[in-house]
């Protein structure tokens, strides 16, 4: 588990920040990603959970219904995976201390610091 991910410079919403995708098959996390405007680090996780979701109406043909208020739109159960927000700055340098394999190598603190 441990060392499973690596650290990588990425875009979010038009912005510069980091992410960490996993590199080994053991690796308890599909992605994680800092929100460089709210300084949110989200960690999505290989855990499953059905949800609810209302989704575009769709005929025989793959085309959306509409009706006289719009697109028509159903409920349907979906399959997503957990997803944790991490504010706590410290919880986050732990999680990537703990999982990266180049955490003292990529400067990761310089999108936790940088204003937006």
């Amino acid at each position: 588990m441990n060392n499973s991910m690596m650290l990588l410079q990425a875009s979010w919403q038009d912005q510069q920040t980091f992410r960490m995708i996993p590199v080994t098959e053991n690796c308890p996390y599909v992605e994680c990603i800092f929100d460089p405007s709210t300084k949110v680090f989200v960690v999505i996780s290989k855990i499953k959970k059905t949800t609810l979701h209302m989704l575009p109406k769709l005929d025989e043909y793959g085309q959306a219904v509409t009706g006289v208020k719009g697109m028509k739109q159903e409920r349907h159960k979906l399959d997503v995976f957990q997803e944790f927000y991490i504010e706590d700055m410290l919880a986050v340098k732990d999680i990537i201390h703990l999982f990266a394999v180049n955490a003292k190598t990529f400067d990761f603190e310089a999108f936790m610091l940088k204003e937006v």
